[in-house]
């Protein structure tokens, strides 16, 4: 006689994601039981469209009473639990009626792959979670939240035995960040277990679950004091407590309690040598402190670890592009640009879409400053074959201020598709960057006034006519903004195209604030792209110092991503006059040295060590220099000594450090 399994779920409004979760059982379980706690949507309709039977439970705040409740209308053998935004994976179907023929089994542990993260960025932890077992009248769950069952079988049944059911995995889409927003989850879950800890206050299992909720509320320092206490001499053999000290690492270092961190991740993995999620975030907090030897270790102690086993729920790409993306992170830090590209690429080739380490790469290759190069560089090594593929290159040069290589891509991204309106827009701005005035006219004049981009698509038309000088279109759109009741700041920074009257233009100084100066600076990037120094300047000119010396550091970087180092200089200088930062000596030097001037470059390769000793490139950059230097003194000796012994024996010496640092 085949053996049965009943399907219960309790459901509320669950109409737009019942169906993948019920389609994913078709055919696998002889019975559906469904728990309605209040739907208003087609989630009932859909049900009975599956044969479900439907019984409707008046809401109390207690998610075993309503699992109770399935329970008792359940007729199968065996029970399978599954929560509407869940599924049995198409390739495990064939593995659950092998499971429950076992009869020396009374319950299963079942992998479940949570997907988290948003729309675009999605990544999956797995987890175990016992979701099986036989339907006998006295295993009933208990908990108001996070409801437990394996507890409650083993108190009735201690002979009970259990085991993960290998092959059967569930898939869970509720994390994902717009399914959360949508339901409330983290508040929901706080009030619930807030409710049930009040009348069990010892209880661990329910600390630890309400100290996973207070993290994901971001209430990191109350995180870490509720998970450590429920961790406290609690059973190693506890199928929980690998998450749990993971957890409590996570919490002290997103709180800041780096050194508490540290000495948690350290016991961890005492208990579980083989985690690759504690080296993983043993690395993250020893980087924090600057212990650069050490994180580099962590990290390469994370990619080395075996498969981890589902009870460590191990995050997605620990062993792989997240540890990778770190060791490339340090080597920038220490100026190895070489080995750390080899590590991004290591990172992509392990998650093609993790685009942080794209973003890194492409910020490595300075394509504002060589964009032939960069773009042959990335397309040797990444395959940009689908319209995605281009549309998320074109993104990432725009947010680089490489236009032209924006353009380019999102040219591509086009290729048999409709043209999305932020697309047309940033194709817009860039071809008036590559002074291309009247497709990007077209594309503007696109835009129809109910669209939410005519605004911005208004404000480029202006800034089209303004570099064209022609100053009676720019008065006519600026009417219009106007009309459209814009922020004080933005009101601010676009009457300064009115006010322009050329080469000598007063400038009015205006005081901005951070919105008003997001705006701002990105109008002088795009005319120092642009080569439009004078009208670069006149927006400079035009804030009042006190607003704009906080941004010296900001505007020199951009003069000098576009090879305008000399012009970088002056704001360097000011800013160390004003504020002194190491940053700011360091980029100093990083010019002077280019241009020859080595005792200058000494100077503020010196100051940026003294102010921020901490940061290895500063030492880098100065060795660097110091070598350079010995080898041009060496030079000018053999020339004028060229059969001295002692010269000739240190030319030796520095060509043969050299070799070796090559």
């Amino acid at each position: 006689m085949a053996v049965k399994v009943s399907l219960c779920m309790i459901v509320k409004n669950e109409g737009q994601i019942l169906r993948r979760c019920l389609n994913s059982v078709s055919g696998l379980v002889h019975e559906i039981i469904i728990v309605d706690t209040g739907s208003t949507d087609s989630t009932c309709e859909i049900a009975r469209q599956y044969g479900a039977i439907i019984h409707h439970f008046l809401w109390n705040d207690n998610f075993s009473d309503a699992r109770n409740a399935s329970l008792a209308l359940a007729q199968g053998d065996w029970i399978l639990f599954l929560d509407a935004d869940e599924e049995i994976s198409p390739e495990s179907r064939e593995i659950l009626s092998r499971l429950v023929e076992n009869e020396t089994v009374e319950g299963y542990f079942v992998k479940i792959m949570n997907h988290l993260g948003k729309e675009g960025w999605i990544e999956t932890v797995p987890d175990l979670v016992f979701r099986l077992f036989r339907n006998k009248k006295e295993y009933r769950f208990r908990g108001a939240i996070h409801e437990q069952i394996a507890d409650v079988i083993l108190e009735k049944n201690p002979q009970a035995r259990y085991q993960v059911a290998e092959g059967l995995i569930l898939i869970h889409h509720g994390y994902l960040d717009e399914v959360i927003r949508e339901k409330d989850k983290k508040l929901r879950n706080l009030t619930l277990i807030e409710k049930e800890l009040a009348q069990n206050p010892t209880n661990r299992l329910l600390q630890y679950h309400y100290g996973v909720e207070l993290f994901r509320a971001e209430r990191y320092a109350e995180a870490a004091a509720v998970l450590i206490k429920s961790a406290n001499d609690l059973d190693p053999n506890t199928i929980y407590l690998p998450k749990l000290l993971r957890y409590i690492v996570m919490a002290q270092h997103s709180s800041g309690q780096l050194q508490e961190a540290l000495h948690s991740a350290t016991l961890g993995l005492k208990f579980f040598p083989n985690y690759a999620d504690l080296y993983y975030y043993t690395g993250l907090i020893l980087l924090d402190l600057k212990h650069y030897s050490q994180a580099r270790n962590a990290f390469l102690q994370a990619l080395s670890m075996p498969e981890q086993p589902p009870q460590y729920a191990s995050f997605a790409g620990i062993r792989g592009f997240r540890s990778y993306y770190y060791l490339a992170q340090i080597s920038e830090s220490f100026m190895d640009e070489e080995e750390a590209l080899k590590y991004y690429l290591y990172s992509l080739r392990d998650n093609p879409n993790f685009t942080h380490a794209l973003e890194s790469l492409v910020g490595i290759l300075k394509p504002t400053k060589e964009p032939e190069y960069t773009m042959e560089c990335l397309e040797k090594v990444c395959d940009f074959c689908t319209p995605a593929a281009n549309r998320l290159m074109g993104d990432i040069y725009f947010r680089h201020g490489a236009y032209g290589l924006a353009l380019k891509y999102l040219d591509q991204a086009e290729d048999g598709f409709p043209v999305s309106a932020d697309i047309k827009l940033r194709k817009a701005i860039c071809l008036i960057q590559e002074r291309r005035f009247f497709e990007a006219l077209r594309l503007l004049e696109d835009f129809p006034p109910e669209s939410p981009e005519y605004p911005i698509a208004t404000v480029n038309r202006l800034f089209y006519f303004w570099i064209q000088d022609k100053s009676q279109k720019v008065r006519t759109l600026w009417n219009e903004l106007h009309a459209f009741g814009l922020a004080q700041d933005t009101e601010n920074v676009i009457s300064l195209f009115l006010a322009y009257s050329g080469k000598n233009a007063a400038s009015p100084q205006i005081i901005l604030g951070p919105e008003g100066m997001l705006l701002l600076l990105d109008i002088v990037q795009r005319l120092i792209a642009m080569r439009e120094f004078n009208r670069a300047m006149y927006f400079l000119h035009s804030l009042h110092p006190n607003c704009l010396i906080e941004y010296y550091l900001k505007i020199a970087q951009l003069f000098i991503a576009y090879s305008e180092e000399s012009r970088a200089i002056l704001f360097l200088q000011t800013l160390i006059r004003t504020n002194p930062s190491a940053e700011a000596h360091f980029q100093l030097a990083e010019i002077y040295s280019q241009l020859g001037q080595l005792t200058e470059a000494e100077n503020h390769y010196k100051h940026a060590v003294d102010i921020d000793p901490e940061t290895p490139r500063y030492y880098i950059r100065l060795i660097n220099l110091y070598t350079a230097w010995r080898r041009n003194i060496l030079n000018e000796a053999l020339a004028k000594y060229p059969e001295n012994y002692v010269f000739k024996k240190l030319s030796e010496e520095v060509s043969s450090s050299h070799e070796r640092a090559d």
